[in-house]
This record gives C-alpha cells, sequence and structure tokens, in this order.
C-alpha cells in the first residue's frame, strides 16, 4: 500500500469517506480512519487484530474484490500501529 493508511484496519485514509478519525480535541487523526477512531477512541476498544482481520475481509468480499487482493489487502493488519504492544 503506498501513501498514508489506517494504523487499525490498513484501508487508505484517501478513501476514508469520514476524512480520517477524529482526537478528543476534534482534530483530524494523522494514523486512524473514521471507522476506527472517533473523539479520540477507538469504535471497537475491545477488537483484536484477528478479527479485525476478519471484518476487513468481509468488508472487501462484500466490494466483490477478488480473494487474492483481500487477502494481499489485510495480510499486515497485526503489523499496524494499534496491534503492536
Amino acid at each position: 500500500m503506498s501513501g498514508a493508511y489506517c494504523q487499525s484496519c490498513g484501508m487508505p485514509l484517501s478513501q476514508d469517506p469520514m476524512g480520517g478519525g477524529t482526537e478528543a480535541s476534534g482534530d483530524r487523526s494523522k494514523d486512524y480512519c473514521g471507522y476506527c477512531y472517533q473523539n479520540g477512541r477507538f469504535t471497537k476498544p475491545d477488537m483484536t487484530a484477528s478479527q479485525m482481520v476478519e471484518f476487513c475481509k468481509g468488508k472487501l468480499r462484500e466490494m466483490k474484490l477478488p480473494e487474492n487482493l483481500v487477502d494481499e489487502y489485510t495480510r499486515n493488519i497485526p503489523n499496524l500501529k494499534r496491534w503492536k504492544k
């Protein structure tokens, strides 16, 4: 993936219809999309990296993407900032 992408789900931030997540201050997050992060908090705080992978795979399949792209686009989710411990 090139360009900035969400450090929770991997979506390119340029594709976020909400223009990005928001910090508690109301500023736009530089790291997270609006689906994953709002008002300085994760929208699904109890979700695990493996659950995020499955959730994103489902969304990509709904978009009728070929399975090889579904796998490629979700492969690195566990390595994103949110999931690194």
